[in-house]
């Protein structure tokens, strides 16, 4: 007997779903608006207190940990499948020389928005004085 078709939509959507990498990459959208680089990262389910940004070497490095708190002991409980993330994403980005005082961050409503400041090109060619 064949499975019906509504079980087999089901099992396709579902080792779709079932990727890794669904869960452990951040989706962000990156803009320059007002001479400013605009980052603004989905990180739905995670605290204020789970986030970190980090600005080093003209890299912007934003990471965010939730760890599983409640260790379930209760045998009475079966799982069929589990898809609530518990563990690390980071997501790391070039912006070029960065003064970290500048740089503004928002959480609100599970999205993290970052403003970096450009700074100002330095010309790479100079004209050295020959003595």
């Amino acid at each position: 007997m064949l499975p019906s078709r509504r079980y087999y939509l089901d099992s396709i959507f579902d080792n779709f779903m079932d990727s890794d990498s669904s869960f452990d990459t951040m989706k962000c959208d990156i803009y320059e608006k007002d001479g400013a680089y605009h980052i603004e990262a989905d990180v739905p389910g995670f605290k204020k207190e789970d986030i970190q940004v980090e600005c080093e070497d003209g890299y912007v490095t934003i990471t965010a940990e939730k760890k599983n708190e409640k260790e379930e002991k209760d045998e009475d409980k079966n799982y069929i499948k589990r898809e609530r993330f518990y563990g690390k994403t980071t997501r790391k980005f070039y912006v070029g020389e960065v003064d970290s005082d500048q740089v503004q961050a928002q959480f609100k409503d599970g999205i993290l928005e970052l403003v970096i400041p450009k700074q100002e090109k330095l010309p790479n060619k100079k004209s050295i004085e020959i003595k």
